[in-house]
């Protein structure tokens, strides 16, 4: 599994599991829809109410789980990142990648409080358990040529 490899089986996905932690110390998890730009970083819209995004301004260590759900297929993609909520350039750059997935995501745009976030990987784990032999393939930043 090479990095390219890995970015190509992430883009084959339009949903991941998010967990982060509240301000009390509980775990939040939820399904977003998402996008994977070239530097490996995951963008997803919600609401600045959502639990999620109140959770990550506060602690923007964030992880994700891709794949894995689909039957006989036990690919999975392990992600942990720190999340931002960017603006200006930035924002631009992350939402068309965004859109490029999700088109209908311009339609949200007039939904008071959209806000778009984008992780940054610190560490990602790649597991292919439908084989004789397990794949496992950890990368940090630095390895993904961050």
């Amino acid at each position: 599994m090479t990095p390219r490899e890995l970015l190509a089986f992430m883009r084959t996905h339009r949903v991941a599991v998010q967990a982060s932690v509240t301000e009390a110390a509980g775990a939040q998890a939820a399904v977003v829809g998402i996008a994977i730009t070239d530097r490996f970083e995951v963008v997803f819209d919600t609401l600045g109410s959502s639990r999620k995004a109140q959770n990550l301004r506060v602690n923007p260590a964030i992880a994700l789980v891709m794949g894995g759900l689909m039957p006989g297929d036990e690919r999975t993609v392990q992600y942990e990142g720190v999340a931002d909520e960017p603006g200006g350039d930035e924002r631009e750059r992350l939402t068309e990648v965004y859109y490029a997935v999700y088109p209908d995501g311009r339609d949200r745009l007039s939904w008071p409080g959209l806000t778009y976030v984008r992780v940054r990987p610190q560490w990602i784990r790649y597991s292919d358990f439908g084989q004789p032999t397990p794949l496992i393939v950890e990368f940090t930043a630095r390895e993904l040529g961050l």
